[in-house]
Protein backbone atom coordinates (compact mmCIF):
# COMPACT_ATOMS: atom_id res chain seq x y z
CA UNK A 1 0.00 0.00 0.00
CA UNK A 2 1.15 3.59 -0.73
CA UNK A 3 2.26 6.04 2.38
CA UNK A 4 -0.57 7.53 4.07
CA UNK A 5 -0.50 11.38 3.11
CA UNK A 6 -0.42 12.63 6.84
CA UNK A 7 -0.92 16.43 7.51
CA UNK A 8 0.18 18.39 11.22
CA UNK A 9 -1.78 21.11 11.55
CA UNK A 10 -0.48 23.49 14.58
CA UNK A 11 0.44 27.31 14.49
CA UNK A 12 3.29 26.00 17.18
CA UNK A 13 6.96 25.10 15.63
CA UNK A 14 6.96 23.26 18.63
CA UNK A 15 4.43 21.34 18.92
CA UNK A 16 3.94 20.44 15.40
CA UNK A 17 8.14 19.19 16.95
CA UNK A 18 6.56 17.33 19.09
CA UNK A 19 4.17 15.75 17.06
CA UNK A 20 6.36 14.79 14.72
CA UNK A 21 9.07 12.83 17.81
CA UNK A 22 5.71 11.00 18.77
CA UNK A 23 4.54 9.13 15.64
CA UNK A 24 4.84 5.72 15.26
CA UNK A 25 7.83 4.87 13.19
CA UNK A 26 6.41 2.03 11.65
CA UNK A 27 3.63 3.88 10.32
CA UNK A 28 4.21 4.92 6.63
CA UNK A 29 3.24 8.24 5.96
CA UNK A 30 4.08 10.99 3.67
CA UNK A 31 4.20 14.42 6.18
CA UNK A 32 3.31 18.10 4.90
CA UNK A 33 2.99 20.68 8.06
CA UNK A 34 0.66 23.50 7.78
CA UNK A 35 1.07 26.22 10.63
CA UNK A 36 -2.58 27.43 9.83
CA UNK A 37 -6.05 26.42 9.12
CA UNK A 38 -6.37 28.10 5.90
CA UNK A 39 -3.00 26.15 4.81
CA UNK A 40 -4.09 23.28 5.99
CA UNK A 41 -7.21 22.97 3.70
CA UNK A 42 -5.25 24.06 0.99
CA UNK A 43 -3.04 20.57 1.58
CA UNK A 44 -5.81 18.27 2.24
CA UNK A 45 -7.42 19.87 -1.21
CA UNK A 46 -3.78 18.82 -2.95
CA UNK A 47 -4.17 15.34 -1.56
CA UNK A 48 -1.91 15.76 0.81
CA UNK A 49 -3.81 15.34 3.80
CA UNK A 50 -6.04 11.82 4.09
CA UNK A 51 -5.22 12.10 7.92
CA UNK A 52 -4.96 15.61 9.90
CA UNK A 53 -3.26 15.84 13.49
CA UNK A 54 -5.08 19.17 14.18
CA UNK A 55 -4.78 22.22 16.85
CA UNK A 56 -7.83 23.63 17.88
CA UNK A 57 -6.86 27.38 19.42
CA UNK A 58 -4.95 28.99 16.33
CA UNK A 59 -4.85 32.33 15.22
CA UNK A 60 -7.23 33.38 11.68
CA UNK A 61 -8.70 30.11 11.58
CA UNK A 62 -9.07 27.91 14.73
CA UNK A 63 -9.21 23.91 14.81
CA UNK A 64 -13.20 24.32 14.58
CA UNK A 65 -13.37 26.04 11.24
CA UNK A 66 -11.14 23.62 9.83
CA UNK A 67 -13.32 20.97 10.83
CA UNK A 68 -16.69 22.94 10.10
CA UNK A 69 -15.15 23.18 6.59
CA UNK A 70 -13.76 20.13 5.50
CA UNK A 71 -17.78 18.69 6.25
CA UNK A 72 -18.85 21.66 4.58
CA UNK A 73 -16.75 21.18 1.35
CA UNK A 74 -16.86 17.65 1.54
CA UNK A 75 -13.49 17.02 1.58
CA UNK A 76 -12.21 13.59 2.68
CA UNK A 77 -9.91 13.78 5.84
CA UNK A 78 -9.77 11.91 8.65
CA UNK A 79 -9.03 14.17 11.74
CA UNK A 80 -7.92 13.44 15.34
CA UNK A 81 -7.19 16.71 17.53
CA UNK A 82 -4.36 17.43 19.51
CA UNK A 83 -5.28 20.24 21.79
CA UNK A 84 -4.10 22.07 24.87
CA UNK A 85 -8.29 22.85 25.50
CA UNK A 86 -9.39 20.09 27.74
CA UNK A 87 -12.83 21.72 27.94
CA UNK A 88 -15.69 18.78 28.11
CA UNK A 89 -17.57 21.00 26.13
CA UNK A 90 -14.38 21.32 23.55
CA UNK A 91 -14.22 17.33 23.10
CA UNK A 92 -17.92 17.34 22.47
CA UNK A 93 -17.82 19.71 19.82
CA UNK A 94 -14.97 18.47 17.91
CA UNK A 95 -16.70 15.13 18.22
CA UNK A 96 -20.02 16.74 16.63
CA UNK A 97 -18.11 18.61 13.98
CA UNK A 98 -16.57 15.33 12.51
CA UNK A 99 -13.36 14.67 14.70
CA UNK A 100 -12.21 10.92 15.08
CA UNK A 101 -10.68 11.19 18.49
CA UNK A 102 -9.42 14.09 20.86
CA UNK A 103 -5.83 13.95 22.30
CA UNK A 104 -4.47 16.11 25.08
CA UNK A 105 -1.41 18.21 24.50
CA UNK A 106 1.33 17.32 24.38
CA UNK A 107 0.51 13.65 22.86
CA UNK A 108 2.48 10.96 24.39
CA UNK A 109 3.67 8.27 21.95
CA UNK A 110 1.71 5.16 23.60
CA UNK A 111 -1.52 7.03 23.52
CA UNK A 112 -1.30 8.46 19.88
CA UNK A 113 -0.42 4.93 19.18
CA UNK A 114 -3.70 3.70 20.95
CA UNK A 115 -5.70 6.12 19.17
CA UNK A 116 -4.00 5.27 15.68
CA UNK A 117 -4.99 1.91 16.06
CA UNK A 118 -8.99 2.32 17.49
CA UNK A 119 -8.97 3.90 14.38
CA UNK A 120 -7.84 1.67 12.15
CA UNK A 121 -5.47 4.04 10.96
CA UNK A 122 -2.57 2.21 12.35
CA UNK A 123 -2.20 -2.32 11.48
CA UNK A 124 -0.48 -3.73 14.39
CA UNK A 125 3.17 -5.19 13.55
CA UNK A 126 5.97 -6.74 15.04
CA UNK A 127 7.86 -6.10 11.97
CA UNK A 128 10.98 -3.40 11.91
CA UNK A 129 10.21 0.30 11.78
CA UNK A 130 9.55 1.34 8.51
CA UNK A 131 11.58 4.89 8.87
CA UNK A 132 13.47 6.22 11.47
CA UNK A 133 11.77 8.92 13.95
CA UNK A 134 10.72 11.83 11.89
CA UNK A 135 12.69 15.07 12.89
CA UNK A 136 12.13 18.68 12.26
CA UNK A 137 14.60 21.36 10.60
CA UNK A 138 13.09 24.03 11.56
CA UNK A 139 14.26 26.56 14.49
CA UNK A 140 12.43 26.32 17.82
CA UNK A 141 12.65 30.19 19.40
CA UNK A 142 12.75 30.69 23.62
CA UNK A 143 8.82 32.67 23.05
CA UNK A 144 7.35 30.09 20.93
CA UNK A 145 8.61 27.26 23.14
CA UNK A 146 6.86 29.07 25.80
CA UNK A 147 3.43 29.90 23.81
CA UNK A 148 3.11 26.70 23.46
CA UNK A 149 3.51 25.73 27.20
CA UNK A 150 1.48 28.25 28.34
CA UNK A 151 -1.27 27.46 25.60
CA UNK A 152 -1.35 23.66 27.58
CA UNK A 153 -1.07 25.91 31.07
CA UNK A 154 -4.77 27.91 29.96
CA UNK A 155 -6.22 25.24 28.53
CA UNK A 156 -6.40 23.45 32.09
CA UNK A 157 -7.11 26.52 33.37
CA UNK A 158 -10.89 27.56 31.18
CA UNK A 159 -11.46 23.43 31.80
CA UNK A 160 -11.80 24.41 35.77
CA UNK A 161 -12.94 27.56 35.04
CA UNK A 162 -15.95 26.15 32.47
CA UNK A 163 -16.93 23.73 35.07
CA UNK A 164 -17.41 26.59 38.14
CA UNK A 165 -18.91 29.51 35.67
CA UNK A 166 -21.12 26.20 33.17
CA UNK A 167 -20.21 27.83 29.99
CA UNK A 168 -17.25 27.43 27.51
CA UNK A 169 -14.38 29.66 27.54
CA UNK A 170 -13.53 31.02 24.45
CA UNK A 171 -9.28 30.60 24.08
CA UNK A 172 -6.92 32.71 22.20
CA UNK A 173 -3.35 32.18 21.47
CA UNK A 174 -1.37 34.01 24.31
CA UNK A 175 0.89 37.13 23.59
CA UNK A 176 4.49 36.37 24.89
CA UNK A 177 7.07 39.36 25.01
CA UNK A 178 9.81 40.69 26.92
CA UNK A 179 8.99 44.40 27.37
CA UNK A 180 10.18 47.51 29.11
CA UNK A 181 8.24 48.43 32.43
CA UNK A 182 7.15 51.43 30.60
CA UNK A 183 5.68 49.17 27.54
CA UNK A 184 4.09 47.02 30.05
CA UNK A 185 2.06 50.07 31.41
CA UNK A 186 1.22 50.55 27.72
CA UNK A 187 0.15 46.80 27.73
CA UNK A 188 -2.00 47.39 30.90
CA UNK A 189 -3.56 50.30 30.11
CA UNK A 190 -4.85 48.38 26.76
CA UNK A 191 -5.88 45.63 29.04
CA UNK A 192 -8.38 47.73 30.95
CA UNK A 193 -9.55 49.45 27.65
CA UNK A 194 -10.42 52.55 29.60
CA UNK A 195 -13.28 50.76 32.11
CA UNK A 196 -13.33 51.13 35.33
CA UNK A 197 -11.11 47.62 36.68
CA UNK A 198 -10.37 45.45 39.59
CA UNK A 199 -7.10 43.96 39.65
CA UNK A 200 -6.08 41.05 41.61
CA UNK A 201 -2.78 40.20 41.86
CA UNK A 202 -0.95 36.77 43.47
CA UNK A 203 2.93 36.35 43.67
CA UNK A 204 4.36 32.87 42.64
CA UNK A 205 8.42 31.57 42.76
CA UNK A 206 9.92 28.16 42.02
CA UNK A 207 13.03 26.76 40.64
CA UNK A 208 14.47 30.06 40.87
CA UNK A 209 11.56 31.77 38.83
CA UNK A 210 9.52 34.23 40.06
CA UNK A 211 6.89 36.66 39.12
CA UNK A 212 3.33 38.03 39.65
CA UNK A 213 0.02 36.65 37.67
CA UNK A 214 -2.45 39.68 37.89
CA UNK A 215 -6.22 39.18 36.75
CA UNK A 216 -8.15 41.87 35.50
CA UNK A 217 -12.03 42.05 35.31
CA UNK A 218 -13.81 44.74 33.92
CA UNK A 219 -16.05 46.14 36.88
CA UNK A 220 -19.39 46.27 34.06
CA UNK A 221 -19.06 42.46 34.18
CA UNK A 222 -19.04 41.77 37.69
CA UNK A 223 -22.79 41.80 38.33
CA UNK A 224 -23.02 38.76 35.28
CA UNK A 225 -20.47 36.49 36.35
CA UNK A 226 -21.95 36.97 40.17
CA UNK A 227 -25.33 35.09 38.29
CA UNK A 228 -23.00 33.03 36.39
CA UNK A 229 -22.09 31.78 39.83
CA UNK A 230 -25.33 31.89 40.84
CA UNK A 231 -24.41 33.85 43.84
CA UNK A 232 -27.13 34.20 46.42
CA UNK A 233 -25.52 35.05 49.90
CA UNK A 234 -25.76 38.53 51.16
CA UNK A 235 -22.27 38.37 52.79
CA UNK A 236 -20.60 36.84 49.61
CA UNK A 237 -19.04 40.10 48.31
CA UNK A 238 -17.72 40.90 44.58
CA UNK A 239 -14.26 40.84 45.87
CA UNK A 240 -14.27 37.77 47.43
CA UNK A 241 -16.33 36.07 44.80
CA UNK A 242 -13.37 37.77 42.32
CA UNK A 243 -10.98 36.54 44.56
CA UNK A 244 -12.30 32.84 44.29
CA UNK A 245 -12.20 33.10 40.16
CA UNK A 246 -9.19 33.88 40.49
CA UNK A 247 -8.09 31.64 42.55
CA UNK A 248 -9.05 28.74 40.04
CA UNK A 249 -7.82 30.62 37.15
CA UNK A 250 -4.41 31.62 38.33
CA UNK A 251 -3.62 28.12 40.55
CA UNK A 252 -4.61 25.84 37.54
CA UNK A 253 -2.62 27.94 34.64
CA UNK A 254 0.83 28.13 37.17
CA UNK A 255 0.01 24.44 38.14
CA UNK A 256 -0.02 23.58 34.33
CA UNK A 257 2.83 25.64 33.52
CA UNK A 258 4.80 23.64 36.85
CA UNK A 259 4.15 20.42 35.32
CA UNK A 260 5.60 21.13 32.02
CA UNK A 261 8.65 23.30 33.31
CA UNK A 262 9.26 20.74 36.35
CA UNK A 263 9.10 22.76 39.03
CA UNK A 264 6.50 23.33 42.13
CA UNK A 265 5.07 26.99 42.57
CA UNK A 266 4.75 28.33 45.78
CA UNK A 267 1.85 31.17 45.66
CA UNK A 268 1.17 34.18 47.90
CA UNK A 269 -1.94 35.30 49.20
CA UNK A 270 -3.86 37.24 46.59
CA UNK A 271 -4.55 40.79 47.21
CA UNK A 272 -6.72 43.44 45.51
CA UNK A 273 -5.21 46.10 43.28
CA UNK A 274 -8.03 47.98 42.64
CA UNK A 275 -8.69 50.61 39.70
CA UNK A 276 -5.99 51.74 37.35
CA UNK A 277 -4.18 54.45 39.75
CA UNK A 278 -3.68 50.90 41.66
CA UNK A 279 -1.99 49.55 38.12
CA UNK A 280 -0.04 52.78 37.79
CA UNK A 281 1.45 52.14 41.42
CA UNK A 282 2.32 48.78 40.74
CA UNK A 283 4.58 49.85 37.83
CA UNK A 284 6.39 52.60 39.77
CA UNK A 285 7.19 49.00 42.34
CA UNK A 286 8.31 47.37 39.05
CA UNK A 287 10.85 50.00 37.95
CA UNK A 288 12.94 49.59 41.19
CA UNK A 289 12.72 45.50 40.58
CA UNK A 290 12.59 44.87 36.59
CA UNK A 291 14.81 46.47 34.09
CA UNK A 292 12.66 44.39 32.07
CA UNK A 293 9.48 41.76 32.02
CA UNK A 294 8.51 38.75 30.27
CA UNK A 295 4.94 39.19 30.01
CA UNK A 296 2.03 36.63 28.86
CA UNK A 297 -1.00 37.55 28.75
CA UNK A 298 -4.25 35.65 28.06
CA UNK A 299 -7.90 37.28 27.21
CA UNK A 300 -10.71 34.90 28.05
CA UNK A 301 -14.09 35.21 26.78
CA UNK A 302 -17.02 33.77 27.87
CA UNK A 303 -19.11 32.61 24.93
CA UNK A 304 -22.70 33.43 24.74
CA UNK A 305 -21.99 36.35 27.03
CA UNK A 306 -20.33 39.96 27.13
CA UNK A 307 -17.56 39.06 29.84
CA UNK A 308 -14.28 38.71 29.30
CA UNK A 309 -10.93 38.99 31.30
CA UNK A 310 -7.16 39.17 31.22
CA UNK A 311 -4.91 37.00 33.05
CA UNK A 312 -0.75 37.98 32.76
CA UNK A 313 1.97 36.02 33.57
CA UNK A 314 4.86 39.05 35.08
CA UNK A 315 8.20 37.33 35.18
CA UNK A 316 11.60 39.10 36.56
CA UNK A 317 14.13 39.38 34.15
CA UNK A 318 16.05 37.05 36.41
CA UNK A 319 13.70 34.41 35.80
CA UNK A 320 14.11 34.49 32.01
CA UNK A 321 17.58 32.29 31.63
CA UNK A 322 16.12 29.64 34.19
CA UNK A 323 12.72 29.51 31.79
CA UNK A 324 15.02 29.26 28.63
CA UNK A 325 16.74 26.16 30.13
CA UNK A 326 13.59 24.67 31.80
CA UNK A 327 12.35 24.57 28.43
CA UNK A 328 15.48 23.60 26.62
CA UNK A 329 14.32 19.81 26.74
CA UNK A 330 11.35 20.59 24.89
CA UNK A 331 12.99 22.59 21.60
CA UNK A 332 15.64 19.87 21.52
Amino acid sequence: MPPIPLLICDDSNLARKQLLRALPTDWDTTITQAANGRQALAAVREGKGNVMLLDLTMPDMDGYQVLAALREQGLPCKVIVVSGDVQDQALRRVRELGALAFIKKPAEPEELRRVLLKAGLLEKTTSAALRPATESNFHIGFIDALREAVNVAMGQAAAMLAKVLGVFIQLPVPNVNLLEVSELHMVLTDVQSGQPSTAICQGFIGGGIAGEAMLIFHDCDIADLARLMNRSALDYSDLEMLLDLSSVIIGACLSGLAQQLDVMFSQSHPHILGNHAAIDDLIAVGKHRWKKTLTVEISYALEGHCIHFDLLLLFTEDSVQLLRDKLDYLMN
